[in-house]
């Protein structure tokens, strides 16, 4: 992609840098620079997000479909700048742009055929006050620019803030997620105003931005269970393969 005159000017009066490696981008590039974007650690997950390891985690948990994460996540990789950006540095952009490459993926796949609507993992009030979005719901945009899946935030809602889990064990993690979220008595979608109780039988999708045990998106799934029976398919921007 050419850039204009305008845009030229407007990229050396207000330069952007890569959220990966920190390096001035290049008019061209988007978000990731070239060199970042090429060695993204992409997962395997896509190739069979039926049986592949992540979605093995949640087999006899909950009733899953397909999953699949973008990149292979590690707290101490590069590639842990951007999504670390996403979450505390106010670039929601990021989450959009890496939700776009996810949604890119899964059309090459078929991952979303048959998904009625998508959910993005929610956040406290308090939290969201704080950062000003919620990560998932920016990742859960990128998607639906390229799926044109409606997204459903308030189906159900975070109540208790917990800890953070990145230094906690299994089941350290199970613990702190237990009875954390809640169902709402109604939803809105782009058609209005629903009761809950018309998600019985649906297929989400579920957002998160990384998923390391997957206590998290259980407890989620749990919840939204007590409506009826319905299906999930996962997916993430990171996943932390050991």
């Amino acid at each position: 992609m050419r850039l204009s005159i305008l845009g030229k000017i407007i990229n050396l009066l207000l330069p952007r840098y890569c959220p990966v490696c920190d390096n001035r981008l290049l008019g061209s590039e988007e978000m990731l620079c070239i060199n970042c974007l090429k060695h993204l650690p992409l997962t395997m997950t896509w190739s069979d997000p039926y049986e592949n390891e992540m979605a093995k985690m949640f087999w006899g948990r909950i009733p899953i479909e397909r999953c699949a994460a973008l990149i292979y996540y590690s707290s101490h990789s590069k590639t842990s700048n951007a999504i670390y950006q996403l979450k505390y540095h106010h670039r929601p952009d990021i989450g959009t742009y890496l939700g776009r490459l996810i949604g890119s993926k899964g059309l090459e796949v078929n991952f979303f055929e048959g998904i009625d609507a998508i959910i993005p993992i929610p956040i406290t009030r308090k939290r969201q006050q704080e950062r000003g979005y919620n990560q998932s719901e920016e990742i859960a945009r990128g998607i639906q620019e390229k799926t044109g899946l409606p997204i459903i935030t308030d189906a159900i809602r975070r109540t208790v803030f917990t800890e953070s889990q990145t230094h906690k064990s299994r089941s350290e993690r199970q613990e702190n997620v237990k009875h954390v979220f809640q169902t709402s008595a109604f939803y809105h979608d782009t058609q209005g105003k629903h009761p809950i109780t018309n998600l019985a039988g649906k297929h989400l999708l579920i957002i998160d931005d990384v998923c390391t045990t997957g206590a998290t998106l259980v407890s989620c799934c749990e919840e939204l269970l007590k409506v009826d029976k319905m299906k999930f398919s996962i997916t993430t921007i990171g996943w932390t393969h050991d």
